[in-house]
């Protein structure tokens, strides 16, 4: 039996339905064809050649005008464009089909202007993404740019308003003077300036001219949120310290850290020193450096402010100390730096595993302070130069201050994983008359150890310790602390890593991948009702262990547009299944924004940029925006030679910096501009370098690198060029483990970032930003800030 093929049903005639007249080649209104020209009206298509004058006319300081703004993207694109033979303008008698919406123009010289009519009738709509970062807005989401942009970075919080600047070069040990200016995101035109002025920095450190507190914590909320004292309140100060004891330096061998083996008597042997040469490349010098011992770099580099020491062993946990506004003179502008070394360089704790308490460990408590023979003259002839008091035009380093271990912390968690301050001036209030059994506190500090609990610990101002015991010259104090203020456990699990939201609540990321939210101020103040701390929210966010989090420092915004002064909600995490998602704690449900092969060792969240800054494959930095308008959407900052360890952001500038594997500590500018090939590049800078040679087991630090443009291999690769990448094989210990910047201590701290490496060196460094040609944009910082009225040269080039 032979196959019957089914009578072909007859389609409509659209056109007919439509009262349109059929075409006389027969091809319908959806067939209609296509007159094709030169140009595919692809971004992504190779550069036709370009008038030489039109190519230097795009070599501006920040030429974005190839990026498509929102204001460019008017319509949606049409299915198919049209194209065009012969003359460019030469009319189609293409018929408009049915389905045709209208085609999107892209104009990349000059914007369309829209007409009233589309203006007025273009409707605002609501961008909710995720619970909590929601926002009106009338504009259509942002639209890809080509390869050789990238999106300007949108801020989540946008304060408006008044808020301080610093009126001169910041001064390490004295007090900043500011002035009240127009908020970033004041106006438009302010934050277009600022963000603008932002790409210009060219040097390894912030602007001092630019910084402000972007910062957000629902403890300001009552106030105007203008100088610093309202932005970052005193909190906890009904805390009192825990009972405490002063050990001899016998009984507190235990708790330092060891060499590898012991003595005869099977007693504990100190560290060996650390043996490293400093200075110049080809003419350093070799030191041996002792547990406990500080060295100035300005012994080998004479404009050098920076300062290393030794910790005794690898050091995991790091973070500055936050002093109050009116407690700084006080202490002479002293700033306090937490230190958590490991028991011995070859310890090695195993994820998830526990251990039993007491395990003796220790949190050593450093200070930068002035010199001793520059305190007296330090307000009397005492000069800034390059930021530092202290007259040093006669060669001395008085004004780069000294390193000091003032306090070791006995404790019996184990060593740190984790080591973080609150966020906020938990440091008692200095009064003259005091009772004489008062003993103030320095600040509260948390951490995760290894016996798998999150506690937290009341430190004591050791400026007021009395110390009836005897111990060597420069030996720091040894303080026993019995007590926790608080310990958190978790049956099941253990504690991993963990971030401060504000004073009141912390987040914890545990080693079977689940994260758990505490609210822990009621717990310092007494008020909770159960006797062990439940959490708020417990939730599975990834399927192996969490090895960073950080909360998106975002106020709540009600039905009615206005802040409130609940906590933040999402949370960003990363952890070993290298998954890194965004996590609104109101639904406990995470939104995945990228995979990697690769463990997720640190995730930081950018107050400036409005992104979550972490790491993907092939060793690649990248920041990913949580800004509802561009919600996931990320691009590479950094492309460093080894996998990264660290990540530290700051709320007053947008200095990222990063430690690496590979014994580097790099910086680079997470706003610079936003168009690749113009004349400000994209600087990477190297601080220093740290390396190690296994046959004599020295070390060997480099610094003083030229700046470096950073790389895109990934566009590399698509051209055929060869970039020149590093060995993939280094020793653990030139590992970099923890930066961070001074948050915390005012705009006059700001320059000052930590860093602790697996060798038990840690260092201090200074960093500036530079102007690029040391020009300052919009006629200087009033005009930047809006400060000065007018229309200035940088306002056309941007509206080019």
């Amino acid at each position: 039996m032979t196959r019957q093929l089914r009578t072909r049903a007859s389609r409509p005639n659209y056109a007919a339905l439509m009262g349109m007249p059929e075409d006389e080649t027969g091809a319908g209104p959806s067939h209609a064809p296509h007159e094709l020209d030169d140009d595919s009206g692809s971004d992504f298509a190779p550069d036709a050649a370009a008038d030489p004058a039109e190519e230097d006319a795009d070599m501006d300081l920040d030429d974005a005008e190839g990026e498509i703004d929102d204001e460019e993207v008017g319509e949606p694109p049409s299915p198919a464009k049209k194209r065009k033979q012969g003359s460019r303008s030469g009319a189609s008698t293409r018929e408009n089909s049915v389905l045709d919406y209208g085609s999107a123009s892209v104009v990349s010289k000059a914007k369309k202007a829209p007409s009233a009519a589309a203006a007025k009738a273009t409707p605002r709509r609501a961008v909710t993404v995720i619970p909590g970062l929601a926002m009106s807005t009338s504009k259509p989401p942002h639209a890809a740019p080509n390869l050789h942009h990238r999106h300007r970075s949108v801020g989540v919080y946008r304060k408006e308003g008044k808020v301080e600047r610093l009126a001169g070069p910041p001064a390490l040990f004295e007090q900043e003077a500011t002035v009240l200016t127009n908020a970033w995101a004041a106006s438009e035109v302010v934050s277009s300036r600022v963000n603008r002025s932002w790409g210009y920095n060219v040097g390894p450190g912030p602007l001092w001219e630019l910084a402000e507190d972007r910062g957000w914590f629902k403890e300001a909320v009552s106030t105007n949120r203008t100088v610093e004292k309202e932005i970052r309140p005193r909190v906890h100060d009904g805390v009192a310290l825990r009972p405490y004891e002063i050990l001899s330096c016998s009984e507190a061998t235990p708790y330092l850290p060891s060499d590898i083996g012991t003595t005869e008597e099977g007693a504990l042997k100190p560290p060996p020193p650390v043996a490293c040469s400093f200075g110049p490349y080809g003419k350093q010098s070799r030191r041996e450096m002792h547990m406990f011992q500080a060295l100035k770099m300005s012994e080998f580099f004479s404009n050098s402010k920076a300062h290393v020491f030794n910790a005794g062993a690898p050091v995991w946990g790091l973070d500055w100390c936050p002093i109050h506004p009116d407690d700084r003179p006080h202490h002479r502008f002293t700033q306090y730096l937490a230190v958590a070394p490991f028991p011995s360089k070859s310890h090695s704790p195993m994820i998830g595993t526990r251990v039993r308490r007491p395990s003796p460990a220790c949190i050593q408590i450093w200070s930068l302070k002035p010199s001793d023979r520059s305190t007296d003259r330090m307000n009397v002839d005492g000069d800034a130069h390059d930021g530092f008091a202290g007259n040093e035009q006669d060669g001395s380093d008085a004004g780069a201050g000294e390193m000091r271990c003032e306090m070791v912390l006995c404790i019996d968690s184990g060593p740190a994983f984790e080591l973080k301050w609150c966020p906020l001036p938990s440091n008692d209030a200095y009064a003259e008359a005091r009772p004489s059994f008062f003993r103030p506190k320095l600040g509260i500090i948390g951490g995760t150890f290894e016996d798998g609990s999150l506690t937290f610990y009341a430190v004591p101002d050791p400026s007021t310790i009395i110390d009836a015991v005897e111990r060597p010259a420069g030996q720091p104090l040894l303080v026993k602390l019995t007590e926790p203020l608080l310990r958190i456990e978790l049956e099941e699990t253990a504690c991993w890593a963990f971030d401060w939201a504000n004073s009141d609540v912390v987040a914890v990321g545990c080693t079977n991948g689940s994260i758990a939210v505490y609210n822990v101020g009621k717990a310092f103040r007494g008020e909770s009702p159960h006797q062990t701390l439940l959490p708020t929210h417990y939730f599975t966010a990834h399927q192996s262990a969490i090895r960073s989090l950080a909360w998106v420092r975002a106020p709540v915004v009600s039905a009615s547009g206005e802040v409130t002064a609940d906590d933040p909600t999402v949370i960003a995490s990363g952890g070993y299944d290298g998954v890194e998602c965004l996590t609104d704690i109101r639904d406990m449900c995470g939104n995945v924004i990228n995979r990697t092969r690769d463990v997720v060792t640190a995730m930081e969240f950018s107050a400036y940029t409005g992104s979550a800054v972490t790491i993907d494959h092939e060793n690649m930095v990248k920041a990913y925006s949580v800004s509802p308008s561009m919600l996931g959407r990320g691009h590479t900052i950094l492309e460093p030679n080894g996998p990264i360890w660290s990540i530290a952001t700051s709320d007053y500038h947008p200095q990222l910096a990063i430690g690496v594997t590979d014994g580097s500590c790099l910086t680079t500018n997470t706003m610079r501009t936003t168009r690749r090939g113009g004349l400000v590049p994209f600087l990477e800078h190297k601080i220093y370098q740290l390396d190690y040679s296994r046959a004599t087991g020295e070390y060997r630090m480099l610094e003083n690198f030229l700046p470096k443009e950073t790389q895109n291999r990934p566009v590399a690769t698509r051209q055929n060029k060869t970039l020149p990448v590093g060995t993939g094989a280094w020793p653990p210990e030139v590992g970099i483990h923890r930066v961070v910047w001074n948050d915390g201590n005012g705009l006059g701290r700001i320059p000052l970032l930590a860093s602790a490496t697996a060798s038990g060196l840690c260092r201090v460094d200074w960093l500036m930003g530079r102007w690029v040609r040391d020009q300052l944009p919009y006629m200087g910082i009033e005009g930047m800030r809006g400060e000065k009225e007018g229309t200035f040269a940088e306002d056309e080039e941007e509206s080019d």
